[in-house]
């Protein structure tokens, strides 16, 4: 009888262990911030590097791209410091050595790179909508829900949804400054481009879309370009004169009253090309450089 029930008390504490590992294992389940601490995400594009860095823990992080600590792309320079980066050019072994769950990657990326990490079973998210605020909200919650952070991005887009509303306050009534953001390699960015987004939201029309109805960025159109009455051009860089200098020599800006006049105003480098929801730092950066008297 003692060893009967003997027995009996031990199938009742293995009973009782294996409940309590069920329970466990359903607890983990269900509990996203500690399965998303499970995630290891490496990040292939500069964009997704501010992504990524905006809804995901440390823990999160496995590596980031080769951009995400130059300033003239990069609005991350210094959370990206911590965090080892992805070689330039590298292949698929440059990126599956840091043993990722997720691979961030834009449509712009190599695509035989991409179908390569697939083939490693490893989940690849590829973004392809990055012209508009709302296309860096719609991938801030798509990244946030793969990784458990939904909460996370909702806080931050309400937390940036606040500073636009409060520009745009600042704003209305404003007469938009007409502007070009000319460039060294002989495109100039018309509607649907990020400076199009920054001139939006920043009292900016953008003449290349209006009068020049150009489309992405595209050859300027050189003779048409030396009539617009343009008051102000946007350059990007640290020093005002410096980013200005190439276009005192090249045509068609260097015949120009706006070049010739120093009508120019500047922007951080990687302000001009953001893609993710750091482009708010270009809207107000512009904003009070075009209309600095709302903001005194």
């Amino acid at each position: 009888m003692r060893t009967r029930a003997f027995v009996l008390r031990r199938r009742g504490l293995v009973f009782s262990a294996s409940r309590v590992c069920l329970i466990v294992w359903l607890g983990l389940l269900s509990a996203p911030v500690a399965f998303s601490a499970l995630v290891r995400v490496v990040s292939q594009t500069v964009g997704s590097d501010e992504l990524l860095l905006a809804v995901a823990g440390p823990s999160q992080i496995a590596a980031l791209s080769h951009l995400a600590t130059d300033p003239s792309f990069s609005a991350v320079v210094n959370e990206a410091q911590p965090y080892p980066r992805v070689a330039l050019g590298g292949d698929a072994e440059s990126i599956l050595k840091f043993s990722p769950t997720i691979v961030l990657f834009a449509n712009y990326s190599r695509s035989e790179l991409v179908e390569q990490v697939r083939r490693a079973h490893v989940q690849v998210i590829v973004f392809d909508r990055y012209a508009t605020l709302d296309d860096a909200y719609g991938n801030l919650r798509l990244l946030a829900h793969a990784i458990g952070t939904d909460a996370k991005a909702d806080k931050l887009i309400a937390d940036c949804r606040r500073r636009v509303a409060t520009l745009e306050a600042k704003l209305r009534g404003v007469k938009p400054v007409r502007v070009i953001a000319p460039s060294i390699y002989a495109m100039i960015p018309g509607d649907q481009t990020t400076f199009q987004d920054l001139c939006d939201h920043a009292g900016a029309e953008n003449l290349a879309a209006t009068l020049g109805h150009l489309h992405g960025h595209m050859p300027p159109p050189s003779e048409q370009l030396l009539t617009w009455p343009i008051e102000q051009i946007v350059v990007a860089g640290d020093n005002l004169d410096d980013a200005l200098a190439p276009f005192r020599s090249l045509p068609p800006y260097s015949l120009m009253s706006v070049v010739r006049e120093n009508r120019a105003v500047l922007i951080a480098p990687y302000q001009i090309s953001c893609v993710s929801q750091h482009r708010i730092d270009g809207y107000e950066r512009l904003a009070k450089e075009l209309h600095p008297e709302v903001f005194k």
